[in-house]
């Protein structure tokens, strides 16, 4: 990324304190998904990375609720995942990813899933993400979500996707130029 496209992705000052305060309420309010986790290093660590911030406002700008689930040990990195209770409503009704897109005839969405994932700078929850987040959280009670789908099933038009019902999490597939109004990211 060149230096101009960065400074276009990093919020302004008020922004930037304004985000951290609703990320810091959320993190206290739900201390059972960080529980061994300091707000001072993970509050310390987004103020060292702009592009993540940006990344973070992005996610509540379109309904999500970022909130800090893991932390890798290795890399010190801290992991965030959309914690709503269900697929945010300004992600939704997207089809998988642009090949997907291009290749409805009529009732096209705006979007793809994929496409606005890398605008954002989030990646999709993989099957195994989607599994740990709701051992966190029960979410997708009402709503589906797509995961990142592996090259060996989106070369046969379909991607995934997942929800939970009846306490028990289901993976399914779909074809990947499908959307829903129930289905996000």
């Amino acid at each position: 990324m060149t230096g101009q496209a960065q400074l276009e992705k990093q919020l302004p000052v008020e922004q930037a304190t304004h985000l951290l305060n609703i990320i810091k309420i959320r993190f206290e309010q739900n201390m059972q998904r960080h529980k061994a986790m300091q707000w001072s290093k993970i509050q310390h660590k987004l103020e060292e990375s702009p592009i993540k911030m940006w990344s973070l406002h992005e996610m509540e700008r379109t309904g999500s609720e970022p909130d800090v689930v893991f932390r890798d040990h290795i890399t010190d990195h801290y992991i965030f995942m959309d914690c709503s209770i269900e697929s945010p409503t300004g992600r939704r009704s997207l089809c998988y990813d642009r090949k997907a897109l291009n290749s409805r005839k009529a009732h096209k969405p705006e979007n793809s899933v994929l496409d606005i994932a890398s605008v954002m700078r989030v990646e999709l929850l993989t099957e195994h993400d989607y599994y740990e987040l709701q051992t966190i959280d029960s979410i997708d009670m009402k709503t589906s979500s797509w995961l990142f789908t592996p090259d060996d099933i989106r070369k046969k038009g379909s991607a995934l996707f997942a929800d939970k019902r009846y306490g028990r999490v289901f993976v399914y597939h779909n074809g990947a130029e499908s959307y829903y109004i129930s289905r996000g990211f």
